[in-house]
Parts: structure tokens; sequence; C-alpha cells
């Protein structure tokens, strides 16, 4: 009997990827891992929701062994593993609005996916590892429901060879010395997108920033201690005013991992952001990128959208406050650098709606400088009090949840006292046409 389908209301940009039959309330996720042969052994459980009478269980997984499954404590009735799924068939079927547990003994060599956007997920370095999932790599390390509106909460315990540090989100409840190497747990409270759930391993040093409110730690290679505390140093004053612009900042507290491989871009998970020893100079060579991917916190991490061709939603509004902070330290203003990069937009084709760039685009780089474009013709439009008035209500309405394109303008229109379609019509040029305007 074939089985039937689960993802007829699929993202269209990620069709193979999580089911909407079914909702995460947690996840918990015991791996022992071995640097040295790449060797993953694990267990998860799954705490979650029926949102349809289920008599199937399908959930993203990729390029690892399934050993055993049990649900609600009972043993699989049947379970099969393809490319990128694992389909459970449980002993009974779940009705619609009951929770239900399934817990996954799984093992093998976990490898990034090969995707329209490069290799993501669960990566080797050269002395360690990195996982970097946006948008669907987190099956690479995890059975999970991979979808960017599946959000949970998270407890990690994993086990490593002693020699190395182990960083994933969410707060440090422990380490302790295990058979094999050294345990440490970490456990988030928040919920959390599965692409931002991330494991970094390798053999680093740990700085603490002194701050008024937010704490900051650093993770580097023990040679970068100097250059990596100049050029994060200035973290506490982007928390301040990204805490002034958009609103108290998300969570408990916000890490940086640098690693001892290069990296050809920086990258975002929940509470934390990983860059290459490339990206550190000692000489704030990367305070845009540094500004770029702490706003993610609030937009992106914290605030999410609801499906992937609104991804300008998170790039766009990174992408801006990297021009705020700019114009924050007394560097080019944000009406410079729209006028910048609108006359660069010039240059480049003009056939991408960014409102709906399509899978293979959606992170070109003029999704991320038309979505900023588009906030700085918000802002010029409604004024700086109702425009940062409109910030601070998406990421307090929508805090750690989901949000869509409406929300944001609904955020804004209220704000300046005006409707939904006064602000669409700001947007609409830079988002919803492929033609540059006039004016930045």
């Amino acid at each position: 009997m074939k089985p039937a389908s689960t993802n007829q209301d699929a993202d269209p940009y990620t069709p193979h990827s999580g089911d909407r039959r079914w909702s995460a309330r947690h996840y918990d996720l015991r791996l022992e891992y071995r640097v040295a042969t790449n060797r993953l052994d694990g267990t998860a459980t799954v705490t979650a929701r029926a949102d349809a009478d289920l008599d199937r269980i399908v959930l993203d997984l990729h390029g690892l062994t399934v050993d055993r499954v049990d649900v609600d404590g009972r043993r699989a009735r049947k379970t099969s593993t393809a490319t990128h799924k694992l389909t459970v068939t449980p002993a009974e079927p779940i009705a619609a609005g009951a929770e239900f547990t399934v817990h996954v003994k799984y093992r093998g060599t976990p490898h990034p996916l090969r995707s329209p956007w490069g290799q993501i997920g669960w990566e080797e370095l050269t002395d360690g590892v990195i996982v970097a999932a946006q948008p669907t790599g987190a099956p690479s390390w995890f059975p999970c429901n991979d979808r960017p509106d599946d959000k949970a909460t998270y407890r990690f315990e994993i086990t490593a060879e002693a020699a190395y540090d182990v960083l994933a989100n969410g707060d440090l409840l422990g380490k302790e010395r295990a058979r094999a190497g050294t345990t440490w747990t970490y456990a988030t409270t928040d919920p959390m997108a599965t692409y931002l759930a991330t494991v970094q391993i390798g053999r680093y040093r740990t700085t603490k920033l002194r701050t008024s409110d937010v704490p900051v730690t650093l993770h580097h290679p023990a040679d970068l201690a100097g250059a990596v505390k100049t050029d994060f140093g200035q973290v506490p004053d982007m928390l301040a005013l990204y805490a002034d612009r958009f609103g108290p900042y998300p969570f408990p507290a916000y890490a940086v991992v640098v690693t001892d491989d290069d990296l050809e871009i920086p990258l975002e998970a929940h509470g934390l952001a990983v860059f290459g020893r490339n990206h550190v100079d000692g000489e704030h060579g990367t305070d845009r990128l540094i500004a770029h991917e702490l706003a993610h916190q609030w937009f992106g991490n914290s605030v999410t959208v609801a499906r992937w061709r609104d991804i300008w939603l998170h790039e766009g509004f990174a992408c801006y406050a990297e021009w705020l902070w700019s114009e924050h330290r007394g560097g080019a203003s944000a009406d410079d650098l729209a006028r910048r990069y609108r006359d660069g937009l010039l240059e480049q084709p003009q056939d991408l709606v960014v409102g709906d760039p399509g899978a293979k685009d959606m992170f070109d780089d003029r999704v991320y400088k038309r979505g900023a474009l588009a906030l700085h013709a918000v802002r010029r439009s409604v004024g700086d009090d109702a425009f940062f008035t409109g910030l601070r209500t998406i990421t307090e309405r929508h805090r750690h949840g989901s949000v869509r394109p409406d929300d944001v303008l609904g955020a804004f229109a209220v704000a300046a006292g005006t409707t939904v379609d006064a602000v669409r019509a700001v947007t609409a040029p830079w988002i919803e046409e492929p033609g540059v305007p006039d004016a930045a």
C-alpha cells in the first residue's frame, strides 16, 4: 500500500521538508560523537501534537541509520527510511489533537545535504564540527519536522572527546566527564525553528564581555584572543542600540563562535552566531557582518517567517540593521547607504521579485538590499517615531513565533495611523515589482 501524501500544504520552496499533519513541542537529543571518525550515535525523543488523524508519522532524516523507533513507549509497528524521510507506523493510530512522543535510536556518519543553496547541515571542519542548517539541513543530524513555522523547545546532551568544547543553543546546564569523553548539556526554553538548532565542536578558548544586561560570550581559537576581543568588543553597544530600536533582546544570552577554519559567510543560529577565522582581523573589518548576524536574533530567530518566500523579512531587516549601526556610529547614514545600494541595483539584472524570488534565488543579495530599501522607504514615509514603534510592535507581538508580510505592514500602519494598503504602496515597488524605483 502506498503511503498517503502528508505534504499537500508544503512550502513550495521546500516541498520535500516537513509534515503539516503534526507539530513538534520539544526535542530531547542525546548524542555521542567522535570527531576523529565522524561517528554519531544518537537518540531523539520528540514530543508532539497531532494536527490531524495519524496512521503514520513522517519525520525528516537524511543519511543516517535508524535502529529502533518507539511511539508512546511502544515499539512502532513498522518503520521505513527513504533518502530524506523516516516513516513510522505506530502500534495504534493517533487521533487529531492528541499529544504523543516518538523515540528514535539512530547512528551513522553525518554529512551535509546537497541543496540549491550549497551544502547545508552537519559538516566536518579541519578539527571539529559546524552545523549550518538553513534552510533544510537539520535532518542531517536529527529526525525532525523541518519547517520554519514549527518551533519547539530543545534539550541537548552531547558527548565528545575531552579535548573539544561542545557548543549548542541555549543555556549550558552542565558538563561532566563520561566514558567517551565529556558530556555537555544545553537547553532552550524559548521555541526554536529546526534550521536554527546547531552544534559547534572545536578547540576553543572562552572570553566573556562585560555588559550591562545581556551576557555575551566569545568562543575562539587561542591565538585569536586579542583580535576577537577587539572585533567583537562593540557587541554590547550593538545590543543596546538594537534593544532601543527593536525592543528587548529576545534570548537570555548571546554567544559568538569563531571557527579555526575560514568560512565563506558567517551565519546565525538561535542565541548565537558563527564566524570563520577569516572574519577576524583585529581592526573591525567585519563590523557590518557582526551587526547583521546580531540583528537576526530579533528578525529571523525570534520572529521567523512562516514560509520561505518571505525571507526578505529576515534578510532585509538584518541588512537594514547594518545601516542603523553605521548611522549610530557616525558612519554613512541610512539615507547615504540607501542611495548607494539603490545605484548598485541598477547595475544588476532587474528580473527578481523580492516578495517571491523563487527557491533558487531566495538568498540572492538583491533580496537583502531591496528588502532593506523597502524598510527605508517606510521609514521616510511614516517618520522615525512610527517606524521604530512598528519595529518594536513586530518583535513584541510575534516574539518566538511566526510572521508574514501583512503582519509587518499592519504593525507599521497602526503605528503611523494609516492603512495597510498605504504602507504596501510604499513597499510594493521594492518587494512586488522587479524594476528599481526612481528614488531610494
